[in-house]
């Protein structure tokens, strides 16, 4: 009775050991399990890419006009605002106009007394050319003397005198009441094309001159945004190791884009209209010059932004800056092998980015999978993942 007890006991062991070992194993198995990621992964390709080269940019009207006076007096009365946008034509100050308009009356009275004096001088001309050949009918007769003739004569030449120094003070009197209206002209200041007003120093009542600048008006319909080029873009610029035309460049080069100041982009694109030969030895640079319509008037003179070129480039890797990291300056990412084991390697990408993705060098071949998450965070070398389902894929 004891035996058979005994072996119950040890039977019911046994069984209990099994079970506690097949636990373990299942277990240790889900921890296994638990303990592989499923991060996502990429299978990189060859492909085609535009990436966008940006240069800081100071923006400019196409005519920025200095509007100052062309007479000296006081300003009455400024009609616009800074800022504002103007016609072509319009009235922007107003100068003292009394002085003028009081010159503007003077020279009218003096023309009518100079024409006046015409009329007198044109009479007297006739009366002594009336005197003179009637006396030289006399003469003809012998009636009167030689000298009395000579005495009308020159009376009537005394009269024409006189008359061509009277017509010569009406053609001065006309000519100061020309500019007398001139000077009243210019006491009105006016827009000479459509544009944005600048900043404003002169208040109502201030002296103003000839040499005062009011104010500056930008013409806002087309706007240029000055950049810069480095001498090896400049070259790169030009093709052909810079011995291209900077002319044949431009002509074939695509339409720009403009970032403004807030990151946002201007929805209209631009061109680049111009390219300085001639390096500024100070800097090392050359003056680019990109046009861009403003038909809305967004863009103002004195505006900041960056001009984005575009390069397109062919067959080549691209992958997401995130799936990289960095150690002592060297670009790694992780290969990820059938197993799904993580080989770090290195690469080199492009210096051109936008800013989201690498132009990969050196390093990866196409139909290598690479991972894409986690990377800098959990990924570490020589551990094992499990691809996501359905994230491999070619970069786009």
């Amino acid at each position: 009775m004891k035996k058979k007890q005994l072996f119950t006991y040890a039977a019911m062991l046994c069984i209990g050991a099994g079970m506690l070992t097949g636990c373990g194993k299942k277990q240790e198995g889900q921890q296994q399990q638990q303990q592989t990621p499923e991060l996502a992964v990429m299978t990189v390709g060859p492909d085609s890419a535009t990436l966008y080269t940006a240069y800081p940019a100071t923006l400019h009207g196409r005519n920025d006009v200095e509007i100052r006076p062309q007479i000296t007096g006081f300003l009455t009365k400024v009609h616009v605002l800074e800022g504002q946008k103007v016609a072509a034509g319009q009235v922007l100050f107003t100068i003292d106009q009394v002085s003028l308009q009081a010159s503007v009356d003077a020279a009218k009275s003096q023309v009518l007394q100079t024409e006046a004096s015409v009329k007198v001088a044109e009479a007297n001309v006739n009366t002594a050319q009336t005197n003179a050949t009637n006396n030289k009918l006399l003469l003809d007769q012998n009636i009167i003397a030689k000298s009395a003739y000579q005495s009308s004569v020159d009376a009537l030449n005394a009269a024409k005198a006189q008359l061509h120094q009277a017509r010569a003070s009406v053609s001065a009197a006309r000519a100061s009441l020309v500019s007398a209206q001139k000077n009243l002209s210019y006491s009105v200041v006016r827009a000479p094309e459509s544009g944005i007003i600048g900043s404003i120093d002169f208040k109502e009542g201030a002296l103003v001159s000839p040499q005062t600048l009011l104010t500056v008006l930008s013409s806002s319909n087309d706007m240029e945004a000055y950049f810069s080029f480095t001498e090896r873009e400049l070259l790169s610029f030009s093709g052909e190791g810079g011995a291209g035309s900077v002319e044949s460049a431009l002509k074939h080069m695509p339409p720009v884009q403009l970032q403004l100041a807030d990151g946002n982009m201007y929805p209209i694109q631009g061109k680049v209209v111009s390219v300085s030969g001639v390096l500024d030895t100070s800097t090392g640079s050359a003056t680019a010059k990109a046009a861009f319509p403003n038909p809305e008037g967004v863009l103002r003179s004195g505006n900041t932004g960056k001009v984005l070129i575009p390069n397109r480039m062919n067959n080549v890797i691209m992958i997401p800056q995130s799936a990289t990291f960095e150690i002592q300056g060297l670009k790694y990412c992780f290969l990820v092998d059938g197993s799904g084991k993580l080989v770090q390697t290195p690469i080199t990408v492009a210096d051109q980015n936008d800013g989201k993705n690498y132009i990969v060098e050196t390093g990866l071949e196409p139909g290598q999978t690479i991972l894409i998450e986690g990377v800098g965070i959990t990924a570490q070398e020589g551990m094992t993942i499990k691809p996501k389902t359905g994230a491999a894929k070619t970069a786009q």
